[in-house]
């Protein structure tokens, strides 16, 4: 019944239009689309769109990951467009400079999009 299907993220913003400029001026996606409720956006081989909300509560968790081949290229890039990285030390978890070894040559950061909603970017040995 899902033979074919794809998923992608669906992200909450308070402000359509400054969250469309974070999407394609610092990250990078390409707007695809916009309809009355919702912007849909491409990056690399994945998509993800974002809808107005007037709810400001994002959740404290990672809501749309992205994979790359090399996280620490990736997190110098979007650096240099201005991105900010969060920073973390947790049991088990500990950024330095913005990035975390996950283990078997693994990497992963995170940033927070102009709306407060958490990205993360993740190179994982496959």
């Amino acid at each position: 019944m899902l033979d074919g299907a794809t998923t992608h993220a669906v992200l909450p913003a308070m402000d359509m239009e400054r969250a469309t400029r974070f999407y394609t001026e610092k990250v990078g996606a390409q707007q695809r689309a916009a309809v009355e409720g919702a912007t849909f956006f491409s990056v690399g081989d994945s998509e993800f769109s974002i809808y107005p909300t007037a709810n400001s509560n994002r959740g404290g968790h990672t809501q749309m990951g992205l994979r790359v081949p090399d996280c620490r290229a990736v997190v110098a890039e979007l650096r240099s467009r201005g991105v900010e990285f969060e920073e973390y030390d947790f049991p088990g978890l500990k950024t330095v400079d913005g990035v975390a070894d996950i283990g078997g040559g693994g990497s992963a950061a995170w940033f927070k999009d102009s709306e407060g909603n958490i990205i993360g970017v993740v190179q994982v040995p496959i």
